[in-house]
């Protein structure tokens, strides 16, 4: 494959493609003719800037003033290395690289080595961990972003084989109905272990360790990973926490290990710098409750109390319709049709909003007053400049889905290749120190 070179340009104004065996360098407007980068008209106005102003306008957060209201969601990209769980370079220039977002919000980030579900997910529960994120918190503060540490447990969604052979924690000992990514592949989830009271208390501390090395990595805040069937989440509801003591049974019951957790939380950051994330109606990792608007009533007045700075909801959509494995569950949406709606009256300060979100829905939701920010998910993983994209009415990229978990830079940094099956990498590095790399 032949490679061409050209005056260094930023990758808002450059991207590439391949047209069968051949590839083609072009300007993001336009390409034409045989091997020529045609030099771009100038832009004379940012359209999207005055068409999604309600998105792009400042919002006062707890703590903080944002400069837009996008937010990068929560994704787990497992490129830390699997044994330390340390981030590296390579989550340095991802962070970065996205720092123009309002707010970033990182990938989960386990607080004990045995709450690990997805193997090369990067950790907050050592010291090491710690300062492999105070270089990532220093490069996106360096480039005007401010970031979020999405503070996790994986609770029942570990697998032994992942964890040295130990059983995985959960409230009851309800399997998920599903398989699990190990380093050998797929393999069924196992019947985790109950908790005992012991058990509870050392995750309520480990959650408050994790604070305080977050606090020390430079972290502007965190957001409690309550959602997705993992810990926090599979005590919230009632199809995982079949408990009869204080922690199971009723919805205060169910709610006393998240509110316990954010309260921790909040002794280390204060509440003006904490989020926390719910999905209500979310079937993901085998996950269902039976009366979603009692139990999230509870919990949503109780943060309100707290005065927390936003809550994030994932709302329900096709990929959430009934479980196969549950016929029984009701449909998500005919639940809960909207998470914001349904419990905006319970909370004072910012909405977080998730649901495969344009910037055209993300405008009319934020205008209307239903959500203060929207968090974009897969959009960020081949569009890190995202907010630009919007700004100016360009085309997205689609994300290349099978390098998500992928080791190494493809699909990661490096977004745009010779070919699947090269080894020469093309990548265009958003810092504009370099437009083409040749891996290795």
């Amino acid at each position: 494959t032949s490679f061409f070179f050209f005056k260094q340009k930023t990758a808002y104004e450059i991207s590439a493609c391949l047209v069968g065996s051949e590839m083609c360098i072009r300007d993001r407007r336009r390409v034409h003719g045989d091997k020529q980068l045609l030099k771009p008209k100038k832009e004379k106005v940012m359209s999207g800037l005055q068409k999604y102003n309600h998105l792009f306008s400042k919002l006062k957060l707890g703590d903080f003033e944002l400069k837009n209201r996008i937010v990068m969601s929560p994704l787990t990209r497992c490129r830390a290395d699997k044994r330390t769980c340390v981030p590296n370079e390579l989550h340095v220039e991802y962070y970065s690289q996205r720092a123009s977002a309002g707010l970033i919000i990182t990938e989960c980030s386990q607080v004990t080595p045995i709450s690990q579900a997805f193997p090369g997910a990067a950790g907050i529960h050592s010291e090491e961990q710690a300062q492999g994120w105070k270089a990532v918190t220093d490069a996106v503060h360096n480039n005007g972003g401010k970031i979020f540490l999405q503070i996790w447990h994986g609770g029942r969604a570990c697998h032994p084989f992942n964890l040295n052979g130990i059983a995985p924690l959960a409230p009851s000992p309800l399997a998920i109905r599903a398989k699990a990514h190990t380093a050998e592949g797929s393999k069924w989830h196992e019947t985790p272990r109950e908790m005992t009271e012991e058990d509870i208390q050392n995750v309520i501390r480990e959650f408050r360790v994790g604070a305080e090395n977050a606090l020390k990595a430079g972290f502007d805040g965190l957001e409690l990973h309550a959602a997705n069937g993992y810990l926090i989440d599979s005590f919230i509801r009632d199809w995982t926490n079949r408990r009869q003591d204080k922690w199971g049974g009723s919805v205060e019951n169910r709610g006393r290990l998240c509110l316990a957790v954010i309260d921790e939380l909040i002794a280390v950051f204060g509440p003006g710098r904490i989020g926390i994330r719910f999905s209500p109606v979310g079937r993901t990792n085998d996950m269902y409750d039976n009366d979603p608007i009692s139990t999230y009533t509870y919990l949503v007045s109780e943060l309100d109390k707290r005065n927390i700075a936003y809550i994030h909801f994932l709302e329900p959509d096709e990929r959430w319709e009934h479980n196969a494995n549950s016929p029984y569950f009701k449909n998500a949406e005919a639940q809960i049709p909207s998470c914001i709606d349904a419990f905006r009256k319970y909370f004072r300060n910012a909405f977080m909003d998730n649901v495969e979100y344009t910037a055209e829905s993300a405008e009319e939701t934020i205008a209307a007053g239903r959500a203060e920010l929207i968090s974009f998910g897969r959009p960020y993983m081949s569009n890190p400049d995202l907010v630009e994209r919007f700004a100016n009415e360009w085309p997205l990229t689609k994300p290349l889905l099978q390098y998500s978990y992928t080791p190494g830079a493809r699909g990661y940094t490096c977004l745009l290749y010779t070919s699947d099956a090269a080894d020469d990498l093309l990548c265009v590095d958003l810092g504009g120190r370099r437009i083409i790399k040749k891996k290795n």
